[in-house]
């Protein structure tokens, strides 16, 4: 019997985010954080096994199969082995960001396998909101009304309804946008109503491709967060698994995101619309049988804005575990944050991401000012733009 050696590493880890939005909340605080020591990788004791004289009659075939066994488990080994530092670092953060330093201690702590606040790979779950905690959502509003805009007054090949067309020119015209309200997701997807899932995300690709107003040097798919980006890639590099739950509609936000951040569909969360097939013609979906040509087509029909409780039970409900670390930008995330670090079985974080950045972005001091209240009341973590982070947009970029 020969001996297999493999050793296995722990490490360590760091990390974190901030803007902007709506809702109500109250004045920020610094939330005292468990800071955990950068745990010292440890080196397991290699055995070894005495070859018997026996042994060394074994077979070729034998040796053949057990040389293919050692293999094996050194790649098992390979792949237990955490780096020592992480792959992804927070460079775009400034040293000591009260944000940035939780988020290092937490990832720290809870990937060191002989920490008490360990977490295990497969409840590693983090959540991030879309709009104004990823991606610009205040030059000057939120990307999906921007499209709804977009297809109603500048596609010719579209017929708005009356209601469509004020609302559109309104916000346009007079930066008057209508509220998340039911009214509002009905309007909105009635503008697609007809279109295969397929048409719809080349429409939304040629719309990232314009230039996003109010800045130089950047196109409408592009206006992501370069330290929350970072984040992102620093939490997935230590094996969490990253997901987007957002007000926007699903299929409107999954090419942003799978272009902007890597992440594949089935970790993109959004407002959920009816799609029906081509040949469906308005039977129930429970007697229609799926035929051979059939595609998939929006049906316009909105089912659930995926805001405030909605974002727990949707997580809830294609997750399945409750996340331990979740960020947001304002009041209708409140719900996502207190989910995530309430009654929970593993230590956990909420960020709160504050628009108070009024050179580099379009800031509301409003809306910060509420969100540090918030933050304070419910134990978050608060993120400033403004002081946290080194750039937004990245070099090139310049507000107009």
């Amino acid at each position: 019997m020969i001996a297999k050696i493999f050793a296995v590493g722990s490490v360590a880890v760091m990390f974190l985010a901030g803007c902007c939005d709506k809702s109500s909340c109250e004045d920020c605080s610094k939330n005292d954080v468990k800071s955990a020591a950068l745990p010292t990788a440890t080196t397991e004791v290699q055995k070894s096994a005495t070859v018997s004289t026996a042994a060394a009659a074994v077979s070729a075939e034998s040796r053949q199969a057990e040389s293919r066994d050692g293999a094996t488990l050194a790649e098992q080994s390979k792949q237990a082995v955490l780096p020592e530092r992480p792959q992804e670092s927070l460079s775009l953060w400034n040293d000591h960001a009260p944000a940035k330093d939780s988020l290092e201690a937490f990832v720290r702590a809870t990937t060191d396998s002989t920490s008490p606040d360990f977490i295990p790979v497969e409840r590693r779950i983090a959540v991030f909101d879309w709009d104004g905690t990823l991606f610009l959502e205040t030059a000057p509003t939120y990307f999906d009304w921007m499209l709804f805009e977009h297809r109603v007054l500048d596609d010719s090949t579209y017929k708005p309804s009356k209601k469509q067309l004020k609302a559109a020119r309104d916000g346009r015209e007079k930066g008057i946008f209508p509220g998340l309200s039911a009214e509002r997701e009905r309007m909105v997807a009635e503008a697609y109503k007809g279109m295969t899932l397929s048409e719809f995300e080349a429409y939304v690709r040629a719309f990232m491709q314009e230039p996003q107003p109010g800045f130089t040097g950047l196109k409408r798919g592009e206006a992501y967060y370069k330290p929350m980006v970072e984040v992102v890639k620093f939490l997935t590099s230590n094996g969490f698994t990253v997901y987007v739950s957002s007000g926007t509609e699903r299929y409107t936000m999954r090419p942003v995101v799978v272009d902007g951040l890597g992440l594949p569909p089935k970790q993109i969360i959004g407002s959920d619309v009816v799609v029906v097939t081509s040949n469906q013609k308005g039977e129930d979906g429970l007697a229609y049988t799926f035929q051979n040509g059939d595609n998939l087509v929006l049906a316009g029909q909105s089912i659930i804005k995926n805001l405030q409780t909605n974002k727990v039970t949707t997580l809830a409900s294609e997750i399945g575990y409750q996340p331990v670390l979740a960020f947001g930008n304002s009041g209708t995330d409140a719900s996502l944050l207190n989910y995530t670090i309430s009654n929970n079985k593993y230590r956990a974080m909420g960020f709160m991401l504050l628009c108070d950045d009024f050179e580099r972005e379009y800031g509301d001091e409003v809306k910060y000012k509420k969100m540090r209240v918030a933050s304070k009341k419910y134990g978050w973590i608060p993120v400033s733009m403004k002081n946290d982070w080194k750039t937004i947009y990245g070099d090139g970029v310049k507000k107009e």
